[in-house]
């Protein structure tokens, strides 16, 4: 694995690639923090590349020397779920690392190009809803808790999350 792995911006094209490394990060690392029973229900629906995301110029994709995603993530203004923008606030969306590559920094490495891209557009701080199996990989970046919270996926399906903030140095 002595690939350089840079990000870079994901497309529409992207798609097949992002949801293939979702399905294949969530699949595997989920299942330590959450209930089997939730999971089924759960990962058919937060697998899928969101093509908002993809489209939104914001959503980064890090692949190996074959072509592999290894990594995606992004920020966006809107605050998940609920579109609306508050001043000086960014929000961390979709992260994965495909099982394979945990270790590499290549979660860091998209972090990185997402706080600096979200710099340059006046974001002062980041929030993020973190599954609670990634909660160490944001602690790592410098997000602290704000409380426990249970996103609605839809109606009678909920992830229990972390509710986590960072402010952009």
């Amino acid at each position: 694995m002595s690939d350089k792995i840079t990000p870079r911006v994901a497309t529409s094209q992207d798609e097949a690639a992002v949801t293939g490394l979702l399905k294949a990060s969530y699949s595997q690392l989920m299942p330590a923090s959450y209930d089997e029973a939730i999971l089924k229900k759960l990962l058919p629906l937060i697998t899928q590349a969101n093509s908002k995301l993809l489209a939104s110029g914001t959503y980064f994709i890090a692949q190996n020397n074959e072509g592999l995603a290894v990594g995606c993530g992004g920020w966006t203004l809107e605050r998940p779920g609920a579109g609306n923008i508050t001043p000086e606030l960014g929000h961390i969306r979709h992260f994965a690392t495909h099982p394979d590559w945990i270790g590499h920094s290549i979660g860091r490495k998209i972090y990185d190009q997402c706080e600096e891209m979200a710099k340059a557009q006046g974001v002062k701080y980041f929030e993020c809803y973190s599954s609670l199996n990634a909660k160490g990989f944001y602690q790592a970046l410098g997000f602290e808790k704000i409380a426990l919270i249970d996103i609605p996926i839809k109606p009678g399906l909920v992830l229990p999350s972390i509710h986590m903030k960072i402010t952009l140095l």
